[in-house]
């Protein structure tokens, strides 16, 4: 079988990749999903808060993905639901599914939005008992908003990120007593609204510089002790306090799911886990881009959403570029060889203050005049290097502190090209900029600092 697109995740990022794609031209596109419906983790996120920056108007999640739902119903694209994808190549892709079978499915290109997983108790090092009732907080969310059970009556939730702070809010509508969320680190990691709307607003106590210590119980959790912590993130004697409680929820962080792209050999940036892409979501093998919380993990699906958007949009053009360039004379090929060549491209460093930065790679035009007329560039936006027609660099990054009033510095060969002024940004909010190409065309790379402002 043979497609012009793949789409590995049938989530937010998934469908809005499929989607932009088809509307830019192509028409023989597969989403894969390995549950058994699309909507990925949006389905059992049933708070509101969604689609307040791409439609305008407040969703819950299930809302949100059925828009995109829909949309897909109104194309041709095919679903493959309950399957499995095993591995990927620049120009296939292997699948187990209870239909298909074992294929191997061929295509073009690849978009790449699995995700992300959470990060479970084995990959923090508690001490205690090995008893029932903990959970991550994605799982007691799955367990309440759409299998129908409650995990326990007394909570403790460890890790302040939002899935951990919204499931705060909904245990305590559900009749539980959330006794308190704790923080290792002296900041919260979730959203300010999550916190006023999800822990403030029900009298929920977050303890900053906290960690659970021990965890305590037979066959179910009955005590966890908490302890203070300081600089170096060491609990300090003397701190501990003592909790009765049957339920341990554990918000403490996301992990993009790569496994496909680091056996594919995409490169991966050792910041965020996902994969290490230019700026319009292709990563280090051509033809395979990402997308997503498989990406970075973001704070809005809203985010998400626009970032596929553009990805499925390079697709579609690159897609169309290897056709042109399949139909190409020999001497049409040498001249667009020569302009690829000719591309500059700029890398792109965090440095103090901020965490990463993605893009990584930001290729710039240097040679107008190619020889393609043909290439359908969809907005200001262009997978191939020598139609790069982009004004400006948009680059996402977070903060690795907060910071009150503030600049974002933007500098090259020590140089300060541009600056960005906020009046407050934090490690649970992702900022972004947009950098004029006209200022980067004599760098080679740049550098994204954070400083708090003087005046």
């Amino acid at each position: 079988m043979q497609y012009e697109l793949i789409v590995i995740g049938g989530g937010p990022a998934g469908m809005a990749a499929a989607y932009r794609a088809w509307q830019e031209g192509l028409r023989h596109i597969l989403i894969i999903e390995r549950d058994k419906e699309l909507g990925g983790i949006l389905n059992q996120c049933i708070h509101n808060g969604f689609g307040l920056h791409y439609f305008k108007e407040e969703l819950t999640g299930p809302e949100y993905a059925e828009r995109f739902i829909d949309l897909i119903a109104t194309t041709k694209i095919e679903v493959m639901l309950s399957t499995m994808v095993l591995d990927v190549s620049q120009n296939s892709v292997n699948i187990v599914g209870p239909k298909s079978g074992y294929t191997t499915l061929s295509t073009k290109s690849i978009v790449l939005a699995m995700g992300c997983r959470e990060r479970t108790r084995g990959a923090i090092g508690i001490l205690g008992t090995r008893p029932a009732g903990i959970f991550t907080a994605g799982t007691a969310q799955r367990y309440y908003n759409m299998e129908g059970y409650m995990v326990g009556k007394r909570a403790v939730i460890l890790g302040s990120g939002d899935i951990g702070l919204i499931m705060a809010r909904r245990l305590t509508l559900e009749g539980a007593k959330v006794l308190a969320c704790v923080e290792i680190m002296p900041y919260s990691g979730g959203l300010t609204r999550n916190i006023v709307q999800c822990l403030n607003d029900y009298d929920i106590p977050l303890y900053l510089s906290h960690t659970i210590t021990e965890i305590r119980g037979k066959k179910r959790v009955e005590q966890v002790v908490i302890s203070k912590v300081d600089e170096n993130r060491q609990p300090i004697s003397g701190t501990e306090m003592v909790l009765d409680c049957d339920t341990i929820l554990l918000s403490v962080g996301l992990i993009p799911e790569n496994e496909l792209a680091r056996a594919a050999g995409v490169k991966i940036d050792t910041r965020t886990g996902g994969a290490i892409v230019h700026e319009n979501m292709e990563t280090s093998i051509p033809g395979i881009f990402a997308c997503g919380n498989v990406l970075h993990v973001h704070d809005l699906v809203d985010f998400v959403t626009e970032e596929a958007e553009q990805a499925g949009a390079a697709a579609a053009v690159f897609v169309k570029n290897n056709y042109t360039l399949e139909s190409s004379s020999i001497s049409s090929l040498k001249a667009i060889q020569k302009n690829i060549s000719n591309n500059k491209v700029i890398q792109i460093f965090p440095n103090n203050g901020v965490s990463y930065t993605v893009p990584q790679l930001a290729t710039l035009q240097t040679i107008t005049n190619s020889p393609i007329t043909d290439c359908n560039t969809i907005g200001e936006i262009c997978n191939h290097p020598q139609h790069n027609t982009q004004k400006d660099l948009r680059i996402f990054f977070r903060v690795n502190r907060i910071f009150g009033k503030s600049r974002i510095i933007v500098t090259a060969n020590g140089k300060q090209i541009a600056a960005y002024k906020r009046a407050h940004m934090a490690p649970g909010e992702m900022e972004s900029i947009k950098i004029p190409q006209k200022l980067l065309t004599s760098y080679d790379e740049i550098t994204i600092t954070c400083e708090e402002a003087t005046t």
